[in-house]
């Protein structure tokens, strides 16, 4: 299976997007077959005791529905702001050394464009970081 995507991307420059193709299309295809399975085999009625709180078999006390302070969702969106740096900084971080080292002025000019771009994002998380500690976003009075 291996060797006949290797000769798929190796042949044709065309080529070389079909695996992404095929992961997408995979992908979407999971996420409708999914929606659609549940329409399918999901509960078709609902009452009183299919829409109670479940916490553990234990009668619930009180509502769920009540309100959340919204520091949570503020630490939340931090994290995910964190979290989001990191899949986009991991790319940079495998590629800027081979760019750096490579010899090549082309490839020198782009490592050089890498960096910077590196570092106004990183400036960028920075600021919305000192931001949010101004606002006391990370007091838990």
């Amino acid at each position: 299976m291996a060797l006949m995507l290797a000769d798929i991307v190796a042949g044709d420059p065309r080529n070389t997007w079909a695996p992404v193709v095929l992961l997408i299309v995979i992908g979407v295809g999971f996420a409708i077959g999914n929606v659609l399975l549940s329409l399918f085999v999901g509960p078709r009625r609902t009452g009183p005791g299919k829409e109670q709180t479940y916490e553990s078999g234990m009668v619930p006390i009180g509502t769920a529905h009540r309100r959340f302070n919204v520091r949570f969702y503020l630490v939340g969106v931090t994290f995910l702001v964190f979290d989001v740096e990191v899949v986009l900084v991991y790319p940079w971080a495998v590629r800027f050394p081979q760019l750096a080292a490579s010899g090549n002025p082309a490839d020198a000019a782009w490592a050089g464009v890498l960096l910077v771009a590196i570092l106004l994002f990183m400036a960028l998380l920075v600021v919305a970081y000192v931001y949010e500690w101004g606002k006391g976003v990370f007091k838990w009075d």
